[in-house]
């Protein structure tokens, strides 16, 4: 089942109510990994990881706040949590590197139409939350309302700040996170906190203020949506740019960087991350329809043929080359007034969560 914290108050006070609540499972799941330990175990004390933490501290201090009150809760060292949160931003080398290939599992699958409000079609966001296997039975559902930001929902992996999964807030805002594994890493601000800075607002262009920034350390995929806008976002943020396409037409985004200006850009590629996005273009060139999304985000391979196994829903020992599991999917669709999702925890769990916004 996906557990469901309620988070109300001050920074500390939403820090200290997850904390609590996903304490038991951070010890589970990710004290015990090695790729934490390789990770704490090359970085703890470093210069890279003093860095990030200097710059997050001095441009999100609520956020920090947030995040040294959960590691209370959960009875860590603040820097030790604050490294779990950076591991996507960290550049490791090359012959330390198998913590960053472990993280690898961080997946996603993301499907984006826009929609036409005169026939009352709403525009559409759908994903695949993919992660470590390790998580599947560690799966958490926030709800919190701060005391001064529109509050939000999201999925929540144990002892991470929300924001860099799915979620939708009390502004109408929606955001779904795709992982990218480019080179451009850099000393800045660890994009967990770029995500989570995103909950609090209240409008698009005030978003991307926060994506365009070029002190960030690395980047996402994001895509956003807007009660009352009929035509998502996709936006690509690594490190070194901000590329923003509107979504004209229904695409995917599946883990590596699309646009035409980052196709001489050093970044990996896993088989899984290319089966996905081929497969799931491909439903929507063949005329899939992407406003039943679960069609295509909740296919499996019979483990024969092109792909050997790969498949867009995820699971252990399916054969793919990064190892990840599909640990929910949720759906977004967006109308001129409302904002109507669901989350199903599996195909045989179906509308796990669900929920509106109207403003």
């Amino acid at each position: 089942m996906i557990n469901v914290i309620e988070a109300v108050g001050s920074p500390e006070d939403i820090g200290r109510s997850i904390g609590t609540a996903v304490a038991d499972s951070f010890a589970d799941a990710v004290l015990a990994e090695p790729e934490f330990m390789e990770t704490e175990a090359l970085f703890a004390g470093s210069p890279y990881l003093a860095h990030l933490f200097h710059a997050a501290d001095a441009t999100y201090p609520t956020y920090m706040r947030e995040l040294t009150a959960m590691a209370d809760a959960i009875g860590i060292d603040p820097m030790r949590l604050f490294l779990w949160n950076c591991r996507g931003d960290l550049r490791f080398p090359p012959e330390t590197a198998q913590a960053r290939l472990d993280a690898l599992s961080d997946g996603c699958t993301t499907l984006m139409a826009p929609g036409d409000f005169a026939q009352d079609k709403p525009a559409v966001i759908a994903h695949n939350e993919d992660g470590s296997g390790a998580f599947m039975n560690h799966r958490y559902w926030v709800r919190v309302r701060p005391d001064a930001a529109p509050g939000f929902e999201s999925f929540l992996y144990p002892g991470m700040l929300p924001g860099h999964s799915v979620a939708v807030n009390g502004a109408g805002l929606v955001q779904t996170i795709n992982n990218i594994r480019a080179s451009d890493l850099k000393p800045g601000i660890p994009r967990h906190f770029v995500c989570r800075a995103i909950l609090d607002e209240d409008s698009i262009p005030s978003v991307i203020g926060h994506l365009a920034r070029r002190d960030r350390a690395s980047g996402f995929h994001h895509a956003l949506g807007m009660i009352g806008e009929e035509s998502p976002l996709s936006v690509e943020t690594p490190a070194s740019t901000t590329i923003i396409r509107t979504v004209a037409t229904p695409m995917a985004h599946a883990n590596h960087l699309l646009d035409d200006t980052f196709e001489d850009s050093d970044q990996a590629i896993t088989a899984s991350s290319k089966y996905r996005q081929d497969t799931v273009d491909r439903y929507l060139a063949e005329g899939g329809d992407p406003h039943t999304p679960e069609a295509i985000l909740f296919q499996r391979s019979d483990g024969a043929g092109a792909g050997h196994g790969e498949s867009v829903l995820r699971r252990p020992g399916d054969g793919g080359d990064d190892y990840g599991c599909t640990l929910a999917t949720a759906v977004f669709r967006i109308y001129a007034d409302h904002i109507a999702w669901t989350v199903h925890g599996s195909p045989d769990d179906l509308d796990a969560l669900q929920g509106t916004v109207t403003l």
